[in-house]
């Protein structure tokens, strides 16, 4: 197989603990699965695959596939059910001399009760990532198990960083311009230009770990509320057919900015998120009739949505189609922003909301900072990174203002006269 210098160096290493700190996009699943494959054949050990999330696990154990069709091996693939009553998916390729790759989401529920090799694909962003590294370590117990951890950094507050400084890893970097210099087929300076985001740019594509100090919420408060187990978005039909009261958030944007429609539901004290809507660069008609479909549903008891600026038209014909007991237009004063983010950020600190697992929302959430103006207020603020404003944060925001607050007295809104209400019908 064609390979970079750098990812030949690492497919072809005998390291027992390797710890590598890649750019994005710079072939870490491709040249990391090929590797614990190789490997795997060679030593004819189970191979164990975790990733961040079950999509993220699929797409993982693809590449796998993949490999395995380039080497022009026969393999059986299973996909079946890790737990019964769970969602958690096992996927299985088996090899020649019983050899099996398995790919899972990255649980410490999952990561129990294997022998094997293992690969932490991504591991920064894992959820519970230090019961994840208990629950796992074990695995390697028996018959030398290799580990190889990869990811991009997330802050410092993680395991995969402070493996940085373990001597028992063989370690290896690779930033965007390292393997641009090994014959990567990137343009550096079109893609600097176009993320917009010097700090983000740093943290992806150089591997910087950053201080998260300044951050209002950081890496590791956000991946404590993920749960691979939630879709990020699903159709409005799905949604209606959902079980429990429904609450939503609705940020309005239009050429710069996304607008994001939040819905989430009560799950005892937790707020479960039950699907995000994303649309950019989409006529306000558009996005009415989805923000119409979705509060149609009777199971949505609670609407705020941001009535400043462009989503005023949007927010008064909400109002006015679906009542004021269940729609709330909110105008985005210093004293409600500050209201709105330190409730959400109370909920998260508490585990009390859950969110899909998607590097969008983590780095859209992650990208808010508070400071404090001259005259003691606090001002919130985030960088247009990737064609976002903090949109996803403020949905939400707003979809848990409309959890936490009663949706008032009933109100009588009369639309239209009946059909059969003219004179003369009867």
């Amino acid at each position: 197989m064609p390979l970079l210098p750098y990812q030949r160096r690492d497919v072809e290493s005998n390291a027992r603990f390797r710890w590598c700190c890649w750019s994005r996009q710079t072939g870490k699943s491709f040249t990391k699965s090929l590797r614990r494959i190789l490997r795997g054949l060679k030593r004819r050990r189970t191979q164990v695959f975790l990733s961040a999330g079950e999509r993220q696990s699929r797409e993982l154990m693809e590449k796998a596939r993949q490999h395995c069709q380039a080497l022009k091996m026969a393999v059986d693939y299973h996909d079946r059910s890790f737990f019964a009553g769970t969602s958690f998916k096992q996927l299985e390729i088996r090899l020649p001399n019983s050899v099996r790759i398995i790919g899972l989401p990255a649980n410490p529920q999952t990561a129990r009760g294997f022998t094997g090799d293992v690969l932490l694909d991504e591991f920064a962003m894992h959820v519970d990532d230090r019961q994840i590294w208990a629950a796992m370590f074990p695995t390697l117990l028996r018959g030398d198990g290799e580990l190889d951890v990869a990811s991009t950094p997330k802050g410092l507050d993680n395991v995969f960083a402070r493996l940085r400084l373990n001597e028992r890893f063989s370690h290896s970097t690779v930033t965007l311009p390292n393997a641009i210099e090994q014959g990567l087929d990137v343009d550096l300076d079109e893609v600097r230009r176009s993320m917009g985001d010097e700090e983000l740019f740093r943290q992806e594509f150089l591997c910087e770990f950053l201080d998260e100090a300044t951050a209002f919420l950081t890496y590791e408060q956000i991946a404590a509320c993920e749960d691979p187990r939630l879709p990020k978005e699903i159709g409005v039909d799905a949604l209606g057919r959902l079980t429990g009261d429904q609450y939503v958030g609705v940020d309005i944007g239009r050429k710069r900015d996304l607008t994001v429609i939040w819905v989430v539901s009560r799950n005892g004290d937790e707020l479960m998120t039950r699907s995000v809507f994303e649309l950019a660069g989409v006529p306000f008609r558009t996005q009415y009739k989805l923000l119409s479909d979705v509060l149609s549903s009777r199971r949505v008891r609670r609407c705020c949505i941001d009535a400043g600026g462009l989503g005023m038209q949007l927010a008064e014909s909400a109002v006015e189609d679906f009542g004021r007991h269940r729609i709330e237009a909110v105008t985005f004063t210093s004293a409600f922003k500050s209201e709105l983010a330190g409730r959400l950020r109370v909920a998260v600190e508490d585990r009390r909301i859950r969110i899909p697992v998607d590097e969008g929302i983590r780095n859209d959430w992650h990208s808010l900072q508070r400071s404090v103006t001259s005259s003691g207020h606090f001002r919130f603020e985030a960088s247009r990174s990737l064609g976002s404003h903090a949109d996803r944060f403020w949905a939400a925001a707003l979809a848990v203002h409309a959890a936490g607050e009663p949706p008032g007295r009933a109100e009588m809104l009369n639309i239209r006269a009946p059909a059969y209400a003219r004179q003369g019908t009867w």
